[in-house]
């Protein structure tokens, strides 16, 4: 099988490397292949798994193409496309998902139409890890206007949200699961703290610890997961991103199922856990004899 990843991590992220560890311990067989290397050939692979292809933010459109292009891929290439533009959180609000309240402009909108209030977090709907993303306080909505016009003269769709004071107490919180079930959670403390916080790198560095879900947050996810457009036990890994909102209640930050941190440190057995689940996915694709 493949572990499709990205040339600035050609090996895996050190989070993954458990992952790559539980699959040798389960007798699998797994080769870290890039993504966009022209010289892959995907059907030689009985599974291709997506991780740490984090370069496609700039590119998407060509990262779609090749996920439509790879047999057996996980998740398949129809959750990438749905997942890869965040406009699906409108499309859960619709179904009765609570989410962090949001704000859409498609290119062309006029910026200084835009009413905000408070702090708010200004980013494209199509990004990773808190690039382009930055947090505007009270007093500095002709900035957050300005990068809203760069992002909107670029092509993009932007999204405009309320920042989540909760999250500076509590962090948000990732729910992970395999195959659909509940498989372990994660504690995130806030991120954007300063500008451009991400940098040049791919993604912005992020303090991680273990968490026990509470049931409120149980709860929202199985929400989530009931209110997707697939089958939940279609999907070998999903998480979803929950924040605190005024009352307490957890709403929905974000839902990954295209290239997440899966954060296998913060449970010892989760690793094996996806490791197992990989191989059953392999042994349905196996040629009976």
């Amino acid at each position: 099988m493949a572990l499709a990843t990205c040339a600035a991590f050609p090996e895996l992220d050190d989070d993954d490397q458990l992952l790559r560890t539980a699959l040798r311990d389960a007798d699998i067989d797994a080769e870290c292949v890039v993504w966009d290397d022209p010289a892959v050939d995907w059907t030689r692979f009985a599974l291709t798994v997506v991780r740490d292809t984090w370069d496609y933010v700039d590119r998407c459109g060509a990262f779609l193409d090749w996920a439509s292009r790879v047999p057996r891929l996980c998740n398949e290439a129809p959750v990438l496309r749905w997942n890869t533009d965040k406009r699906y959180l409108d499309e859960l609000h619709q179904r009765g998902v609570p989410i962090v309240p949001t704000t859409w402009l498609t290119p062309g909108a006029d910026p200084q139409g835009l009413r905000i209030d408070g702090e708010v977090v200004i980013k494209p709907t199509v990004s990773a890890g808190s690039r382009n993303t930055e947090r505007y306080g009270a007093a500095e909505h002709e900035e957050a206007r300005r990068h809203v016009a760069r992002l909107l003269a670029d092509g993009r769709t932007v999204m405009v949200q309320p920042y989540i004071h909760g999250v500076e107490a509590q962090g948000e919180t990732a729910l992970l699961y395999i195959n659909g079930e509940y498989s372990h959670a994660a504690r995130k403390a806030a991120i954007l703290v300063q500008r451009n916080v991400a940098g040049e790198a791919l993604f912005a560095a992020e303090s991680i610890t273990p968490h026990i879900a509470t049931d409120a947050e149980r709860a929202a996810g199985d929400r989530v997961l009931g209110a997707l457009p697939f089958d939940r036990s279609s999907l070998l890994y999903a998480r979803v991103d929950l924040v605190p909102a005024d009352d307490g209640t957890p709403v929905v930050l974000e839902v990954e199922l295209t290239e997440p941190s899966l954060f296998f440190r913060c449970d010892d057995e989760a690793a094996a856990r996806m490791a197992a689940a990989v191989g059953r996915r392999l042994l349905r694709r196996a040629p009976r004899v």
